[in-house]
């Protein structure tokens, strides 16, 4: 009886574990640090400028890259970033971003690409996420972070749900 106790528990562990899987690579370990601490008691907020443009879409969803950087967009408000919104633009060329960072003010601009961006076929229906970010210091354009990660969820979770979650974790990955 142990026994059947024992494989059911590896069994049920394996199958949890194996239907969620993300795999992410970051070149730094996490984005430029708004709040820092000055001393035990106090931190200092410094104010990050970073203009974020839509990400290019390379998968068959329509709006993939918009989808996916408008996510970003709330991810790094709510950490204190301020933003300037490109989104609503096409996509411009890395010089071009540059350019436009610039014009805006910004210490950094954010470009990336999604490469995946759907619900597996099959009975499960299962959201699949793939997405590239990379930050680049404005003033001389050197790439200052990157990540790439994928993740695919259960079946009943949506790609909303399913891409926050993998780029909250892109994005303080230490």
């Amino acid at each position: 009886m142990k026994y059947f106790a024992s494989v059911f528990i590896l069994a049920s562990v394996a199958l949890m574990t194996g239907c969620s899987s993300a795999a992410i690579t970051t070149t730094q370990k996490s984005l430029p640090e708004v709040y820092v601490n000055v001393d035990d008691s106090h931190q200092e907020k410094r104010e990050i400028k970073i203009t974020l443009f839509r990400l290019n879409n390379y998968t068959d969803t329509p709006r993939a890259g918009l989808r996916a950087a408008n996510i970003v967009e709330g991810i790094l408000l709510s950490r204190g970033y301020k933003i300037k919104s490109r989104l609503n633009e096409k996509t411009p060329s890395l010089k071009k971003a540059r350019k436009i960072a610039k014009e805006d003010g910004s210490d950094y601009f954010m470009y990336g690409g999604v490469s995946e961006w759907r619900y597996k076929t099959g009975i499960d229906g299962e959201p699949a996420v793939s997405v590239q970010l990379s930050l680049y210091k404005t003033k001389n354009g050197k790439l200052k972070w990157s990540a790439t990660g994928s993740d695919n969820d259960w079946g009943n979770a949506s790609i909303g749900t399913t891409a926050q979650n993998l780029l909250e974790t892109m994005m303080t990955k230490e």
